[in-house]
């Protein structure tokens, strides 16, 4: 059952491939070229998912830190020796560097949002450089190294923003698609549970939030659920470098 599933995932993963070379042929003025002779290269520096032969999956949480969430979110993971890469939102690294510090001595990953949460594809150049440097510095500053993963803002991007990824030695990381449980809007803890483990996969990177402007965080629950349940079925925790050192 679990072989058939992978296999499917792989299909699936081909299909999803496929369309958004056909969206992006279809609207070259708004993404990323792929028809150069950089095909490759640049297919290599977007990713949605790790090495499917290898039983280890990537958690990631966006928006943060948030001075309780983070906190909680930060607790469960050192409860089960599990690694993860927080992508910050600049704005909030500057409130809370203690917890970017944190995520650093635990031997997590920081990437870079942004620094205000803006649809990069539809700004400036000038401005996404800004929301980019800016959440780089706040990182560099407070943990001593730059951050190599960028993963920006809805998961929109052009040439402008490929551009600006590659100059500075980041990857672009995005998730994969069927690992969405859309946390941030507090669907339920069971619809989040059930919309990651349902399809686990080996080299699944997995969305979450660690930050949300609502009074609770159903992921922090959730997680009590998942990360358990994941170990059971013997897939390791890695960061999302770490997944891609293994391609």
């Amino acid at each position: 059952m679990i072989k058939n599933r992978t296999k499917l995932n792989i299909i699936l993963d081909v299909i999803f491939f496929a369309l958004i070379v056909i969206i992006i042929l279809q609207n070259k003025t708004n993404t990323v070229f792929l028809n150069t002779a950089d095909d490759l290269a640049k297919a290599s520096n977007i990713v949605q998912n790790g090495p499917r032969d290898k039983k280890a999956l990537a958690l990631t949480f966006d928006d943060g830190p948030h001075p309780i969430y983070t906190k909680k979110i930060l607790d469960i993971l050192k409860e089960y020796d599990v690694k993860a890469t927080f992508f910050i939102l600049g704005k909030h690294g500057e409130l809370y560097p203690d917890l970017l510090y944190r995520q650093k001595q635990e031997g997590h990953e920081i990437g870079i949002h942004s620094y205000n949460h803006i649809n990069m594809r539809k700004e400036k150049e000038e401005i996404v450089k800004d929301e980019f440097n800016s959440t780089q510095q706040i990182i560099y500053k407070t943990t001593g190294e730059k951050a190599r993963s960028f993963r920006p803002p809805y998961g929109t991007y052009n040439q402008t923003v490929y551009d600006i990824a590659v100059a500075n030695q980041c990857k672009i990381v995005l998730w994969t698609y069927y690992q969405d449980p859309k946390d941030w809007s507090n669907p339920g803890v069971d619809k989040i549970v059930e919309t990651v483990l349902s399809q686990a996969t080996n080299g699944d990177i997995v969305l979450f939030h660690d930050h949300n402007e609502a009074k609770e965080n159903q992921t922090i629950e959730a997680l009590e659920e998942i990360l358990p349940e994941l170990i059971k079925r013997g897939f390791k925790f890695v960061t999302v470098s770490e997944l891609l050192s293994y391609e």
